[in-house]
């Protein structure tokens, strides 16, 4: 089929990279949001606007607020149909409480599960949640969206589409074809170490996007290849579910005999018991660690068969000082106290898999190495968007002549994809910042309106990136990439002006302050406002100093134009 193997290479290098290129733009942009999502959640929710705090007293604060939730209402409607006859009205079994928080939350999250009588699977809960303010116990409204942790972090790997986990597929599929890329790229570009030193800016727009493709891959190649496999692992248990399919039984059985060997009981007793002290239990969690040499705060909390008397309460050290994604959990008894294990070192396999999860995840306090996480994130779509534009420079003009409508179709979906996902960034944070605090009810909540400005704000781009698209069938650049930037220099200082109006939080404040969570988002908003500007003016440059030159369409004998 190919003469040879790295025509080979490059024919998989492109068709794979064109057709999955779409979704990896996705999931690096918000990848690289995600780095800093808590930063974003702050921004989004002026409310929390506050220095992160540690875990506070369970017995004096969380307790009282763990028994007065109930589960939501999705979950109820989402298990009804799991469950052989009525669901009822009040659930008052507890299989779980949890509270979790980091170095960067200034809010708590608590969780509850609770047994539902009559279920199909004994093991399925209804949930419910609740974000407080762990300095009072006054809890959020449910509808506000936590813009960054909620939103962008599951988009780059579900692309928010979880309907039979689709969207969990979608990304591991292309992530293994990112992989494929990768290599394919380095089997075509046998001159790798000249390629990082190599861009002409002012040669041809094909000879100098082809250079930043090839510089920004190289730079990166690292990043990407760790990410995308890293991505991959973390999500084995979705892509291979063996211990849900063909070995439920030998899962289950499993279940049990680590319940034997660890001393956490594995079900309920069915006899009630009061809960001792959790503080006391988290005091002496905190001495042992200390003991150890790694005194720190608590990042997770969660207490099993709240009630009864095969209760414990776990509790997991803030990890932020290593890269390892472990908390070295204590557990106790949660009627008396007692210790009843502590984990043990992890073998070579969990410590390999720790590492690598936790250098994905990124939960460790290091703002240079988070910092180069965006840069790496931000460099992959670079990569990404310049292989559109090559692919459409090197081919418009044969389409042209062809009267082929293949260069228009890639370039707008590519102008879609690039300028198109900035705007519906942009229209999430502007429509969090200018929609009321209390809608009527016969509304959608705040955030399901929020996320519908942004998928709005995107399919209006899609609309735009296409009706302007018809210049390319004539060889000829869409102008919808300049508009769409200079609807991006309009955006952009907008959103942080509406921050300032609803908030009182202007740049002059926050820089004072030091308050960098708001402060850098407005300040990176107002950066891609000035590139998107530098960008508009080029590519207004570039129109203009298109010569025309007629070209023969090939298909039907007439001529069309091009420059």
């Amino acid at each position: 089929m190919f003469q040879n193997l790295r025509l080979s290479m490059a024919w998989l290098h492109t068709w794979f990279g064109l057709v999955l290129g779409f979704v990896l733009m996705a999931v690096f942009f918000f990848g690289a949001l995600s780095v800093f999502d808590r930063e974003i959640d702050r921004w989004a929710i002026p409310e929390s606007r506050y220095e992160p705090q540690p875990m506070p007293s369970f017995d004096k604060l969380l307790r009282p607020i763990f028994e007065d939730m109930q589960p939501s209402k999705e979950s109820i409607e989402f298990m009804r149909s799991r469950v052989d006859g009525p669901m009822p009205e009040y659930y008052d079994t507890v299989r779980t409480w949890g509270a979790y928080t980091t170095h960067r939350d200034p809010v708590l999250n608590l969780f509850a599960g609770y047994i539902v009588p009559n279920a199909k699977d004994p093991e399925e809960s209804v949930w419910g949640s609740r974000t407080i303010d762990p300095r009072t116990g006054t809890a959020f409204p449910d509808d506000q969206l936590k813009i960054g942790s909620q939103f962008f972090y599951p988009l780059h790997y579900s692309l928010n589409f979880h309907w039979m986990s689709l969207g969990y597929w979608i990304v591991g599929f292309a992530s293994l074809v990112m992989l494929a890329a990768l290599v394919s790229g380095v089997i075509m570009h046998r001159k790798l170490f000249r390629e990082l030193f190599t861009f002409r800016p002012k040669k041809t727009t094909q000879r100098s996007t082809l250079d930043l493709h090839n510089l920004t891959g190289v730079v990166a190649l690292p990043f990407h290849f760790f990410f995308a496999f890293t991505g991959l692992v973390i999500f084995a248990g979705i892509y291979f579910p063996v211990s849900h399919t063909q070995l439920e039984p030998l899962h289950e059985q499993h279940e049990v005999l680590d319940a034997e060997e660890t001393g956490l009981p594995h079900d309920r007793a069915g006899t009630a018991a009061p809960i001792a002290s959790v503080d006391a239990m988290v005091a002496e969690a905190q001495r042992r660690w200390a003991e150890r040499g790694m005194a720190g705060e608590v990042g997770f909390l969660a207490l099993r068969h709240v009630g009864d008397a095969n209760g414990y309460v776990s509790i997991y050290r803030a990890g932020t000082d290593r890269i390892a994604l472990t908390g070295e959990g204590i557990h106790f008894k949660a009627s008396t106290g007692e210790v009843l294990r502590e984990d043990p070192p992890p073998s070579l396999v969990d410590d390999i898999n720790e590492f690598l999860t936790g250098l994905h995840l990124q939960h460790f306090r290091h703002w240079l190495l988070r910092w180069l996480y965006v840069f790496g994130g931000l460099a992959g779509c670079v990569c990404i968007a310049t292989g559109f534009i090559f692919f459409v420079e090197k081919r418009k003009r044969q389409h042209a002549k062809q009267g082929s409508q293949g260069a228009r179709v890639v370039d707008a979906l590519a102008v879609t994809t690039v300028t198109g996902m900035l705007l519906a960034t942009l229209g999430i944070l502007i429509a969090n910042r200018l929609l009321p605090e209390t809608l009527p009810d016969t509304w959608p909540g705040r955030g399901s309106l929020e996320q519908y400005c942004f998928w709005g704000t995107w399919v209006l781009a899609m609309a735009h990136a296409f009706w302007r698209s018809a210049p390319v069938a004539q060889g000829r650049l869409n102008p919808a990439w300049r508009e769409q930037c200079l609807a991006l220099v309009v955006l952009a200082p907008l959103a942080v002006l509406f921050n300032w109006v609803t908030t009182g939080d202007h740049l002059g404040k926050t820089l004072g302050e030091g308050y960098w969570p708001v402060a850098g988002l407005d300040l990176v908003l107002l950066v891609a406002a000035g590139l998107a500007l530098v960008a508009a003016r080029h590519l207004g440059r570039k129109a203009q100093a298109a010569i025309p030159a007629p070209v023969t369409n090939s298909a039907n004998g007439t001529e069309v134009q091009h420059g």
